[in-house]
């Protein structure tokens, strides 16, 4: 296995590195309900894209308490 002759820079390895860094999350708020989406995809709290209603979601039920 090769090795390296030299040692390589600072600078030289932070040029490299660059590129690893970790982007932002773009999120949009859904047209609906107004929860943060990613874009392009379906709003998990009630189910719409793009303003029509494409997966209907059932509502929970309260419990009602025992008096």
């Amino acid at each position: 296995m090769g090795l390296p002759k030299r040692r390589h820079s600072n600078t030289r390895t932070r040029k490299r590195r660059t590129h690893d860094k970790l982007k932002k999350l773009s999120l949009t708020k859904c047209s609906h309900c107004g929860a943060t989406v990613l874009p392009h995809h379906l709003c998990s709290k009630c189910g719409y894209y793009k303003g029509r209603q494409i997966v209907v979601k059932k509502q929970k039920e309260k419990k009602k308490k025992k008096s």
